[in-house]
């Protein structure tokens, strides 16, 4: 699977004074984009923690095109780039109501053994997943 959306309602808590979300959130609207892109494979993120592999974040970027405000609705779009030796790639696009694209990002995620803090190749069973 290339993509996957969900929904988000912007919770007052997410925004700054002037009545926007906040810049940080987006970075956390990404990484559940990412947990359900994986769970909607097949993958479980703390499945894979508890089997002593992580997902840190190595690079993360996002371009701003329009303000997401208080109680919008908003749909998160992940989409796979790709997956090459121990990294794996996202970009990611968020949108309002009115489809209007507020948000575009990407990030570059390292397998990393927990134990050793090392990189590592991914599970054999995410690989499967991957697979073209």
């Amino acid at each position: 699977m290339n993509f996957h959306e969900f929904n988000v309602r912007v919770r007052y808590a997410e925004t700054d004074q002037m009545g926007v979300v906040y810049h940080g959130k987006y970075a956390e609207y990404f990484e559940m984009g990412r947990v359900e892109w994986l769970r909607n494979l097949g993958v479980s993120y703390a499945e894979m923690e508890k089997q002593g592999v992580m997902l840190p974040v190595v690079s993360l970027t996002m371009n701003y095109k329009k303000p997401a405000r208080y109680d919008d609705f908003l749909t998160v779009k992940t989409i796979f780039k790709k997956q090459v030796g121990v990294k794996i790639e996202f970009d990611y696009e968020i949108y309002n109501e009115k489809q209007e694209l507020l948000t575009t990002g990407y990030s570059m995620l390292v397998f990393v053994d927990m134990k050793t803090g090392r990189p590592t190749s991914p599970p054999e069973y995410v690989k499967e997943k991957l697979a073209p």
